[in-house]
């Protein structure tokens, strides 16, 4: 068990080291894949404005049925 805990903890230890400030720069790629995300999360609270609109307008002309529910 002692030993299991010293091998894990050496191995935390060498996982712990941070990069050197020469290693880590920024990235067009991630960039990228920001903007790309950006662009999807636009198109879809576009989408679903249009969408919400859509169902507003079924509502208003009756095409869900009324609201009212048996009481029982």
């Amino acid at each position: 068990m002692d030993t299991l805990v010293i091998a894990l903890s050496g191995l935390v230890g060498m996982l712990d080291k941070a990069p050197a400030p020469n290693d880590v720069k920024a990235g067009w790629g991630a960039f990228g894949i920001f903007l790309g995300l950006a662009v999807a999360t636009g198109l879809l609270c576009w989408s679903m404005v249009r969408h919400m609109k859509k169902a507003k307008l079924n509502a208003d002309s009756g095409a869900f049925g009324t609201d009212e529910t048996p009481q029982g």
